[in-house]
């Protein structure tokens, strides 16, 4: 097992390695010249110089990628003397538009999107699970189909649509649920549910329709497997059948999609939060984006990588406590 855990970690090494070199070609070498787009329409050669000077855009190619590399570990800075910028580890760069550090504008976002997927991955796995779980159970009856409508709606709707209706209904309308905004916890316990409630449900709306099926279609495969019909003959009851044959196995594929979605709403949910206007990881992105604040949006797009490849990491290793084949493979 620990054989198995340090490949797996010199892997996802590895992959965001080859992640990090190719990003930094995309944003820096193929892109545009990151100095003009900083310095803006009205700028002289000679700023642009002093600007590329002070980001190292005139070292060679793998001299800026390995600073950019150093930066974090051991943080990096950025021109010298009076004008120097200090970026302390981790370093993801620095904008210059807003004369902050990457890293620095991303934690401070970082908490409203881990609230936003947090939340909402609650609510789809419970949402999810049980109405696919029913749905296997009560195959055929009314309840499969509701159920069955339900996720078809969740799959057909997309999100801002869904948001605009929400919001219309509940905040305008109803009048029972405040416009969203990012309240701490600790200021205001029932504000803060209120205004992560709605975001939850429509995050929560999309991705449970999808489990719902996918549970449904890997239970009622399971139920009919030869084990099952043993289970039966040696008079095990019902629920425990379901729940400790039937589930378990059924889980192994929600797993996997549970790591790579929620791994990937901790970059931020770039729709979601934009329509409910919070000051997430994905509203950060989108503002840098219509911006054109570079270092921004590769920070943003290395943040996102890297929660999928180490998501991906944590889905393999609870593998091998789902599923007894897994464990005995990786000895």
């Amino acid at each position: 097992m620990v054989g198995y855990l340090a490949r797996r970690l010199l892997s996802a090494l590895g992959i965001l390695l080859l992640i990090s070199l190719f990003t930094y070609v995309i944003f820096f070498l193929l892109s545009p010249d990151p100095a003009v787009l900083i310095c803006g329409k009205t700028c002289t050669p000679d700023r642009i110089d002093q600007i590329r000077g002070t980001l190292g855009l005139d070292q060679p190619f793998w001299v800026q990628f390995w600073d950019f590399l150093r930066g974090f570990f051991v943080g990096r800075t950025y021109g010298d003397g009076a004008s120097a910028v200090s970026c302390p580890a981790p370093c993801l760069g620095f904008s210059f538009q807003t004369n902050r550090s990457v890293t620095e504008m991303i934690e401070t976002r970082l908490p409203v999107s881990a609230t936003v997927a947090l939340g909402a991955a609650v609510l789809w796995l419970l949402a999810g699970v049980g109405a696919g779980l029913l749905s296997a159970v009560k195959q055929g009856t009314w309840w499969d189909r509701g159920a069955m409508m339900f996720a078809l709606g969740g799959i057909s709707l997309p999100n801002y649509f869904v948001a605009l209706i929400l919001q219309y209904v509940l905040v305008v309308q109803m009048q029972i649920l405040p416009f969203p905004s990012a309240v701490p916890f600790g200021e205001d316990p029932v504000r803060w549910f209120q205004s992560y409630l709605m975001p939850w449900l429509v995050l929560a709306f999309g991705y449970a329709a999808v489990y719902a099926r996918l549970v449904r279609a890997n239970v009622l495969d399971t139920l009919g497997e030869n084990f099952l019909r043993t289970a039966r003959a040696k008079g095990l009851s019902g629920r425990l059948i379901l729940r400790r044959h039937a589930l378990r196995p059924s889980l192994t594929p929600v797993v996997t999609m549970f790591g790579m979605d929620f791994a990937g709403l901790l970059g931020g949910a770039l729709i979601t939060e934009t329509v409910f206007g919070l000051n997430g990881v994905g509203k950060l992105a989108a503002d840098s984006i219509a911006k054109n604040d570079q270092p921004v949006i590769m920070g943003v797009t290395l943040l996102a990588a890297f929660f999928v490849v180490i998501g991906n990491v944590i889905v393999d290793i609870t593998y091998t406590f789902l599923d007894p084949r897994v464990r005995i493979a990786t000895r």
